[in-house]
């Protein structure tokens, strides 16, 4: 194993909640069933981390993440881009910088994530056609990765969201070997599942596109923010944890955000979109929802 290099922090995201109007929620069967890659590939083929032919740079990933992501790493980060002046360019000058960007913590994927958020757009697309908003959404997700493109390792941006601050629970991706070298987790304070003298804190690139969006301005609905800040936390959505933590209204809205889990994971498909055709239309939902050169 390649050993841990000394690296910048890593950026932070605050994890509270705020309240906003309770919406209805999605239901009735899984409709990301109907276009799944590769023929109806199986659940059981994504998010493999236990073998598969990028595992080795996968764990090397998550292994710097859980070293360096500690809370004072996060609180840093957050002072550092949280005034929104790296740059300024529109949406789509975005999503292209992600032509150059291939996530090293996914373990479906080797292409550039430009293409990947263009799949999960058209998957809610097909599912939600009368939800122009929720097909935003996809296309915006992942757009926090461009901090990457600013400098910043792939470790201290990309993969699964986790609270810092408190006890690693065991739904985190590689919990059991890699934190060991995490300071955090020597200090008494943080030895709890709860939080016992600090916020608790979480990173990293989805909670920095959510402020972004707060910071813009951007005319979506709350249910398109909640999906936006928490599509990562695999460890809440998926695993069940850290509920505790949680207010009425993060409950009401986890169904929301387990909708949109659908689509980004289960529309990874080598089968990569023509984006020029699809380009239109999405300049179209952006011109509606969040238009003009934006501060990023």
């Amino acid at each position: 194993m390649q050993a841990i290099r000394d690296a910048p922090h890593p950026l932070p995201i605050l994890f509270t909640t705020r309240p906003v109007v309770k919406m209805k929620v999605l239901m009735g069967p899984d409709p990301s069933q109907v276009y799944r890659p590769d023929g109806g590939k199986d659940k059981e083929d994504f998010r493999n981390y236990t073998s598969g032919p990028l595992l080795d740079r996968v764990f090397h990933t998550y292994k710097l993440m859980h070293t360096y992501q500690t809370v004072d790493f996060v609180r840093k980060k957050h002072v550092e881009f949280g005034g929104f002046s790296y740059k300024k360019m529109t949406v789509m000058e975005a999503v292209d910088l992600l032509d150059g960007l291939v996530d090293e913590s996914d373990p479906d994927v080797d292409f550039p994530n430009s293409f990947h958020a263009f799949q999960t757009a058209e998957g809610i697309r097909k599912a939600h056609p009368d939800k122009d908003w929720f097909h935003l959404v996809g296309l915006l997700h992942d757009l926090g990765k461009i901090l990457v493109i600013a400098g910043e390792p792939q470790w201290s941006v990309v993969g699964d969201t986790f609270p810092v601050g408190c006890r690693p629970q065991k739904s985190i991706v590689f919990w059991d070997s890699t934190f060991e070298d995490n300071p955090d987790l020597k200090d008494p304070r943080y030895w709890s599942s709860r939080v016992v003298a600090r916020p608790v804190t979480i990173s990293p690139y989805a909670e920095y596109m959510y402020q972004m969006m707060k910071f813009n301005k951007f005319s979506l609905p709350p249910e398109a923010f909640y999906m936006i800040r928490f599509h990562s936390f695999y460890p809440w959505h998926t695993g069940g944890d850290y509920r505790h933590l949680c207010n009425t209204t993060d409950l009401s809205m986890l169904p929301w955000v387990q909708e949109f889990n659908k689509f980004d994971l289960y529309t990874k498909s080598g089968d990569l979109p023509d984006v020029s055709e699809l380009r239109p239309y999405y300049q179209g939902l952006v011109d509606k929802y969040c238009p003009g050169i934006l501060c990023w």
